[in-house]
């Protein structure tokens, strides 16, 4: 806890503190990003597949 409560009083550890937040930000946002785009990509080949099935 000391440690926390020395960054957050030195100029260095608040921008640490910022930099840290804003690699989360970014990196829930590519998180995100790739589920959406994965869905998407497999989404074709999921109806597809069926669809295939069914039509023979």
């Amino acid at each position: 806890m000391r440690i926390f409560s020395r960054l957050v009083k030195s100029e260095e550890g608040v921008s640490a503190v910022e930099y840290t937040l804003i690699a989360s930000l970014i990196a829930v946002a590519a998180i995100v990003a790739m589920s959406h785009v994965g869905n998407k990509v497999d989404q074709p080949r999921t109806t597809a597949i069926p669809q295939s099935i069914s039509a023979t």
